[in-house]
């Protein structure tokens, strides 16, 4: 039991309590999601910078129909006009 490896272990574990398999899936599954989000904010969200010596604002280069929120409930981007001036 002492020399045994983790991945014995949790074989074992889940052989004794198959009740822990749906647990584990969703788990990883919330873990996956999460990750994933996360990597889509960083690499599409205007707020983050990575470049700052070519593009170091880049919320200035986004036009009113670019979409950018995960999710939009009631707003039509591309019907949107330019309300802001250039700088």
């Amino acid at each position: 039991m002492a020399g045994a490896s983790l991945g014995a272990r949790f074989y074992r574990q889940i052989k004794k309590h198959p009740g822990l398999i749906p647990m584990i899936g969703f788990i990883g599954l919330g873990m996956g999601s999460a990750a994933l989000y996360l990597l889509r904010l960083a690499l599409r969200s205007p707020d983050v910078c990575w470049d700052r010596k070519n593009n170091p604002e880049p919320w200035n280069r986004l036009s009113p129909n670019d979409q950018y929120k995960f999710f939009a409930v009631s707003t039509d981007y591309k019907k949107l006009k330019k309300d802001r001036p250039d700088f």
